[in-house]
């Protein structure tokens, strides 16, 4: 058995940033990571993927950005670039390869960390997977025809690489409203089942509307203070782009360009798909977030004199005429999933979860002594699942274990 101060579980930038803090503080440990470190940002993402953050919001400890385009958004290339730049730069105790299968309390205090390359001790763990862990697929998906090819949008890589047909692209968040326009760009016919996600601008008023948050103090939100609370988390991200430079989505655009919308994704009815008659709703839904974001920004110009191009009211430019309610199979080249994860925490057998399985904490501090969680969606704020965010979040946490070892907490 190799027995350690604190393992982190997770060799992502969550898994990274802990391991910067806890060298900065001597405290021996070791990184578990099932695959290689970082491998989400170079296995699980698309050719033409981008990042939707401007790239000045890159703070992971050690290694802000340095390049030549603060306000642009490195494509993938330049965030695995970025990323072996991190790497070199905390290079951390880690283990390769190694899963873990189970994490249960130790007799006598601590943490069994049992994985597939044996069994392993520590003081304190920090879980450091994220929670984008298990595809959500209906289970209707297995009834398509075996000729559609589907994908989850991990496993998107190009138009290309797609047989020729229609594709249907299932959920707007992020994801799919940007795979859904690579598609588009790419002359594809595209049917794209919309849900509730909700949009928000690229730039107004002269500025990314990310820079205006960051100054209206939104980013430094924690989410003791957010009105939604804990709530937040369950919240889908707007969509927008940094492809290109950056710019909006607007799906109504796309409709008006010849792409297909539908409402959400119910039911597979002998050969047909149905859809929920609610496409207009979810349109006017996410047009709304976008209106009412631009006006707090408004707001914000006017409260401080500060000078800036004058505001606009978005108003849509396309409204479908009927819902179209149906889509036959037959014909359909490919589907591809873009209606999220579940985070799947079932090897660590010990009592810090809810009843909707997920973890309870504050600001990733849970009430068994020594276990932490790292790198989940508004952990404590917006950033925290983000490289923004998640150098605080794991200053935090490396602090709070060199007080227990300490001494100075329970």
């Amino acid at each position: 058995m190799s027995h350690h101060n604190v393992i982190v579980v997770g060799g992502g930038q969550a898994g990274l940033s802990a391991s910067y803090y806890l060298q900065q503080r001597d405290i021996n440990h070791l990184v578990l990571e099932s695959r290689t470190l970082t491998h989400t940002w170079r296995e699980q993402r698309w050719d033409s993927f981008t990042l939707v953050t401007p790239n000045w919001q890159c703070a992971l400890p050690g290694a802000p950005y340095q390049g030549a385009e603060p306000h642009g958004f490195m494509k993938k290339n330049e965030i695995i670039a970025y990323l072996d730049g991190f790497i070199e730069t905390v290079r951390p105790p880690v283990r390769e390869g190694v899963t873990v299968r189970r994490l249960a309390a130790r007799a006598g205090g601590g943490y069994q960390v049992m994985t597939n390359a044996g069994e392993f001790s520590a003081e304190q763990v920090i879980v450091a997977t994220g929670g984008y862990h298990t595809p959500i697929i209906p289970r209707f998906a297995e009834r398509l025809p075996p000729s559609i090819l589907q994908l989850q949008s991990a496993r998107y890589r190009n138009p290309q690489s797609l047989p020729d047909g229609p594709v249907l692209v299932v959920g707007s968040g992020q994801s799919g409203a940007q795979i859904a326009e690579d598609l588009h760009l790419a002359g594809r016919q595209v049917h794209l089942a919309v849900g509730e996600a909700p949009r928000c601008a690229r730039f107004y008023r002269g500025r990314d509307v990310v820079a205006w948050l960051a100054d209206m103090g939104y980013y430094a939100m924690g989410v003791d203070r957010h009105p939604l609370r804990e709530g937040v988390r369950d919240n889908t991200n707007h969509y927008v782009t940094g492809r290109d430079g950056g710019r909006d989505i607007d799906l109504r655009v796309f409709a008006m360009q010849g792409m297909q919308l539908h409402g959400q994704l119910d039911e597979l009815e002998g050969g047909t798909l149905r859809f929920a008659p609610n496409l207009a709703v979810n349109l006017d839904n996410a047009d709304a977030v976008y209106n009412r974001i631009n006006a707090s920004i408004d707001k914000y110009i006017e409260e401080r004199g500060i000078p800036a191009p004058p505001g606009s009211v978005y108003q849509p430019v396309w409204r479908p005429s009927e819902e179209r309610t149906s889509l036959p199979v037959e014909g359909l080249a490919a589907v591809i999933w873009c209606i999220g994860f579940r985070p799947d925490f079932t090897w660590i057998d010990l009592p810090v979860f809810n009843g909707r399985g997920q973890p309870s904490h504050v600001r990733g501090v849970t009430a068994t002594r020594g276990l932490y969680f790292l790198g989940l969606p508004w952990l404590y704020t917006w950033g925290s699942g983000r490289f923004s965010g998640v150098a605080q979040d794991a200053e935090y946490l490396v602090d709070r274990i060199a007080a227990v070892r300490g001494g100075a907490l329970n």
